[in-house]
């Protein structure tokens, strides 16, 4: 008999017929996103579940006495309640390096509006208020050339920093848990101090997880620590930043600008200061969100989740879970 497991949010065709090979499936069809509520109802029997960010806990867990592992469409997994999967023996799985150059695309991307001011002058130029006069309101700031610090040198970091390097003539610095010898070689990069690469850097990047140890690992401290003509961008997690300490340091002019893709509450509240200000470019959290991208996030989540639920390991056990593991 094929093991039973549930889809709690919509994928592509591909993935879905892949896990139907292997599996008998129940998916969530509603045109919202599933509610906590229906999402419980339905674990009762499911030995897979793949989901994208819903809190997995022990609410849930008691509601899937079956459940042998879920199945994560996110390189981040910060919804894992890691102790409690460790108890029950849950497989966690993500999907990692997919995403890695499309996120790196998306890092550029925010520190060349920000920089030369793109959506600012977009809006200025369609509200018809470009007259001809002297330019100098409408100047930015060069990127090529200019020192980029990167904190959290991963796989994506490396691939920003690439770019940054090879493209942009960048000088690369970067801070991390572990020095990383092949980054450094690949992009001729100095491994710093926090405290140091916030200090010299033109642009600084933040691209760490979201753990304990990372929430809140730039706020007022940091923020002074900056030049006044730096731009900081954040293309990890909203809560690895301070907000009210960013929004602090734009206001009161201790940094330039700033380039966002992600926020402390997403979707983020209309009220929030952080979109009032010109000199501050927002997205709603589109790191990996291309259409091919994607497609291989949600077929990488299918075969972590058939591997699993068929007596394999996964390729993508998240790393605190991977041991103690019984297949």
């Amino acid at each position: 008999m094929k093991p039973k497991v549930f889809l709690a949010r919509p994928i592509s065709a591909e993935a879905e017929a892949y896990i139907s090979e292997h599996c008998t499936y129940e998916k969530w069809q509603g045109s919202a996103p599933i509610t906590r509520s229906e999402l419980l109802e339905r674990l009762e029997d499911a030995e897979g579940l793949l989901i994208t960010g819903e809190k997995i806990n022990d609410e849930l867990l008691d509601h899937a006495p079956k459940l042998k592992v879920v199945s994560n469409i996110s390189v981040g997994y910060n919804n894992f309640d890691l102790e409690s999967m460790k108890k029950r023996n849950i497989m966690g799985t993500n999907t990692p390096d997919v995403l890695n150059e499309t996120v790196a695309d998306l890092a550029l991307a925010l520190m060349l509006s920000t920089a030369r001011r793109i959506p600012e002058l977009d809006k200025l130029v369609k509200d018809g208020k470009w007259e001809e006069q002297d330019d100098e309101p409408l100047f930015g700031v060069d990127v090529h050339g200019k020192t980029l610090g990167i904190i959290g040198m991963g796989r994506i970091g490396e691939a920003i920093g690439k770019r940054a390097k090879f493209g942009f003539n960048m000088n690369i610095q970067y801070h991390n848990r572990h020095r990383k010898p092949g980054s450094e070689k690949i992009l001729d990069a100095d491994y710093v101090p926090l405290e140091e690469l916030l200090q010299s850097s033109d642009f600084v990047l933040l691209m760490v997880p979201f753990t304990q140890e990372t929430r809140h690992l730039m706020g007022q401290e940091q923020f002074a620590l900056m030049k006044n003509s730096a731009i900081f961008i954040n293309t990890s997690r909203g809560q690895t930043v301070d907000e009210n300490a960013l929004i602090q340091a734009l206001q009161n002019k201790e940094i330039l600008a700033a380039g966002l893709d992600v926020f402390d509450q997403e979707p983020v509240s209309t009220s929030n200061p952080l979109l009032k200000l010109p000199n501050v470019v927002t997205l709603p959290h589109i790191g990996s969100a291309t259409h091919q991208t994607r497609f291989d996030m949600a077929m990488l989540a299918a075969k972590n989740l058939v591997a699993a639920v068929t007596g394999n390991e996964p390729p993508n056990i998240v790393q605190e879970l991977k041991s103690g593991i019984m297949l």
